[in-house]
C-alpha cells in the first residue's frame, strides 16, 4: 500500500495559509477545523513551510503571548520534509516516527497534492492486517 491508496480514500484537501498570517489566527484556524497542522503555500501551490501545533506551543513558550501576532512564517518550519504518492505506507512510517512528525504534505509535480498524518498511516496499516487475517482464515477455512 502506498500514500496513493491513503489520498483515495481521505482525499487530497488541505489547510493552508500564507507566511505572512497570524499565528494567533493559524491557531484559531487549528482550533476551527480540528486539525493539528497548516502547510504555508506560496505562489502556483508550492510549499514554503509547515506550522503545527507543538510548533505554536513552542513559539509561545519562547516568546510569550506577543508570539500570537507575529507572522507564522517567523516559526514554521522550512524546509518541509515531504513524501510523494508512490512511497509505500512502511517508508512512511519509518520517517514519521524516526522524525516525530505527526504530518507529511505530498508533493506532485512539485504542488502539493495532499497530506498524511500519522494517523492515516496507522489505520492503513490496521486495514492491510485485517486483510492478511482474513484471507489467513479463509485459506485455512478451505484447505
Amino acid at each position: 500500500m502506498n500514500v496513493l491508496t491513503i489520498l483515495k480514500h481521505k482525499g487530497r484537501d488541505v489547510e493552508t495559509i500564507a507566511a505572512n498570517c497570524l499565528v494567533g489566527d493559524a491557531a484559531k484556524t487549528l482550533n476551527e477545523k480540528r486539525i493539528g497542522t497548516l502547510v504555508i503555500c506560496g505562489l502556483s501551490n508550492t510549499i514554503d513551510g509547515i506550522i503545527s501545533e507543538r510548533d505554536i506551543v513552542r513559539a509561545v513558550a519562547l516568546h510569550g503571548p506577543g508570539a500570537l501576532k507575529g507572522p507564522v512564517s517567523d516559526y514554521m518550519t522550512s524546509p518541509v520534509e515531504t513524501c510523494e504518492e508512490q512511497d509505500t505506507v512502511e517508508i512512511l512510517m519509518t520517517r514519521m516516527t524516526g522524525r516525530r512528525f505527526r504530518h507529511l504534505p505530498v508533493v506532485k509535480d512539485g504542488r502539493l497534492a495532499g497530506i498524511v498524518s500519522i494517523g492515516d498511516v496507522v489505520m492503513q496499516r490496521i486495514a492491510e492486517a485485517e486483510m492478511m487475517a482474513q484471507a489467513m482464515k479463509d485459506y485455512i477455512a478451505t484447505g
